[in-house]
């Protein structure tokens, strides 16, 4: 299915990026909102998670995605920092199951390839590629935001190729 309204995730409890991309058949996309989540360290992650989710849920309401895509945690060295994000991760699936919303997840590597054509982008080429594909304008300030836009852009164009290849 060609998704016209993708709400993108960058996972984290300290930050959670998220940006919602609309687009209208073919046409380029666009950046119609975008948000970047701060919790304090000090509080509860019970209590981190509950912000979290409660901010998705705002997206979901206010803007009605057709999908969730959702930045896939790559484990890293710090296996603290990476149970952090996996639980973010969750609570944005939960959200999203619960309105009804499918959920795909991209690897940082395939965000990068269909935002700038190479896997190994920096995130400084990440944000030169969105500013040409949307504009300087509509690329957010924040990293985490610019992030959860890549990740709406990468769902955007691979639901483009699985509708034109026949696949759902």
């Amino acid at each position: 299915m060609f998704e016209r309204v993708v709400l993108g995730v960058d996972p984290g409890t300290s930050a959670l990026g998220l940006a919602v991309v609309a687009t209208s058949g073919g046409s380029r996309a666009s950046v119609v909102w975008w948000e970047t989540v701060r919790t304090p360290a000090a509080l509860a992650s019970s209590e981190r998670l509950r912000r979290l989710s409660h901010a998705v849920q705002m997206a979901v309401e206010e803007h009605r995605p057709e999908a969730v895509a959702l930045e896939r945690l790559m484990w890293g060295k710090n296996i603290g920092s990476a149970m952090e994000v996996a639980r973010a991760s969750g609570a944005v699936m939960v959200v999203a199951a619960e309105a009804g919303i499918p959920v795909e997840e991209y690897a940082p590597l395939e965000v990068k390839m269909a935002v700038t054509g190479v896997g190994n982008a920096s995130k400084e080429q990440v944000r030169r590629a969105l500013g040409l594909l949307l504009g300087k304008a509509a690329v957010p300030t924040d990293p985490d935001a610019a992030d959860a836009v890549a990740v709406a852009l990468c769902h955007v164009h691979q639901s483009r190729l699985r509708r034109v290849a026949g696949r759902p």
